[in-house]
């Protein structure tokens, strides 16, 4: 299933955003365990079950009973049906008989899927799902996400789905409709039927809209960044079926949704990103070699840009925040060298809240005990900014020292040159 353009989108800008107000890591949970949340709110899906191991893959499947099962790899990322895993079995998703499970299970289990949305280096495949075989007339696509332009849920839908929903966004974007929605008010019932209008719906056309309903109140009641179903199909009886589906949880709402957020799946996620979660940072991951530590969102955000100018390449997002302590800022040192391609580490703090000896004694420490082998540009600016140059200068280590931000860009970049 292929997370849409739209939706994606705006979870790209909500991440880098967000961090000027703490940082947001939303929860994304795997289709089985969306399709059981779905199901408790009213929403048809196919029936299914998960599998860890070969031996319950093969009894999932005679459980089902059928001669043919669907099998599903479980990862968070879309694409899945066109991807490829790293042992050369292709698609991610199989209609096989019941005979083939233990052997596609055993490829696919423990195994490393990539698709057009996992990133090159792919996602571990540690569940499988095993799903009756459905008999589907047509194929739509559906998705409800907050949109920043609207100022709410935006509900989209396609008549065509089941497949790139980007590709068919760019060759036939007429045939996508997208409905914003009152989040105070919620759903017309004149916006119900231009969704089951612009589905093409040949069924029952009162089921259909309380299938759409059941999907938005789901969005509502669990406080979800996103539902997307693609393909939301039609069986040959008519009904709306969520054949396929992906939903994102907001963190915020983790207090009032505790039994879902137990879900998460950290395997899936940038294990930068969940250590820098422990340790309260806010840390997005990036493809450049130059290491960077700020304290505020703005001042990091200017200084990935000025390295870029200056012809460098931003390897990380890292806001310490106000009120760090030299233990996070050993943690920040540490996530930050645990990324092979970093070269040098560029610290780049003014000093408010967060003092400029705090960031020093961190550094000192993280460098004595981390044995730093990259160059470490510094510049410091602001509160105590006078003791915590002293610390440095004291230290003894080999650390680069700028006056301004500029000039610890020009000495990261050529840091790396020499």
């Amino acid at each position: 299933m292929l997370l849409s353009t739209f939706a994606r989108a705006a979870t790209r800008q909500a991440r880098v955003a967000a961090t000027a107000v703490g940082g947001i890591r939303n929860l994304n949970l795997h289709e089985y365990q969306s399709a059981q949340i779905m199901r408790e709110s009213g929403v048809n899906v196919p029936f299914g079950i998960p599998a860890h191991t070969v031996d319950e893959a093969v009894k999932a499947a005679a459980e089902i009973g059928d001669d043919q099962v669907v099998i599903k790899s479980q990862i968070l990322a879309g694409g899945r049906g066109l991807g490829k895993f790293t042992n050369g079995l292709q698609g991610g998703v199989h209609i096989i008989d019941t005979k083939d499970v233990k052997e596609y299970a055993e490829k696919m289990l423990g195994g490393t899927l990539v698709t057009k949305q996992s990133g090159p280096a792919g996602k571990p495949v540690n569940t499988v799902l095993l799903a009756k075989k459905m008999a589907l007339a047509k194929e739509f696509y559906f998705a409800i996400f907050m949109d920043r332009a609207s100022g709410g849920p935006l509900i989209i839908a396609c008549s065509e789905g089941g497949t790139s929903i980007e590709d068919l966004a760019e060759s036939s974007p007429e045939k996508i409709i997208k409905v914003p929605v009152n989040i105070t008010t919620g759903p017309t019932d004149e916006q119900i039927d231009t969704v089951v209008n612009g589905l093409g719906v040949s069924g029952d056309r009162e089921k259909a809209k309380d299938q759409i309903r059941a999907l938005y109140n789901l969005f509502i009641d669990k406080d979800c960044t996103m539902v997307e179903v693609n393909p939301l199909a039609e069986d040959t009886d008519g009904n709306l079926i969520a054949a396929d589906a992906k939903i994102g949880f907001d963190d915020n709402a983790e207090f009032r949704h505790k039994d879902i957020f137990a879900q998460r799946d950290h395997t899936q996620e940038d294990p930068r990103e969940v250590a820098a979660a422990k340790w309260d940072l806010n840390y997005i991951g990036l493809d450049g070699n130059i290491g960077c530590m700020v304290n505020g969102a703005g001042l990091a955000m200017s200084t990935m840009d000025i390295i870029s100018l200056n012809g460098g390449s931003p390897a990380n997002f890292l806001d310490v925040g106000g009120g760090a302590k030299v233990e996070q800022i050993k943690a920040a040192f540490e996530i930050i060298t645990s990324d092979p391609a970093v070269k040098a580490i560029l610290v780049n703090i003014f000093g408010g809240i967060m003092k400029c000896d705090i960031i020093a004694e961190g550094i000192i420490e993280a460098s004595r005990e981390l044995d730093l082998k990259v160059p470490v540009v510094v510049r410091l600016e602001g509160t105590n900014v006078e003791r915590g140059k002293k610390l440095l200068e004291e230290s003894g280590l080999d650390l680069i020292t700028a006056d301004d931000l500029d000039d610890a860009a020009t000495k990261a970049v050529a840091a790396i040159a020499q």
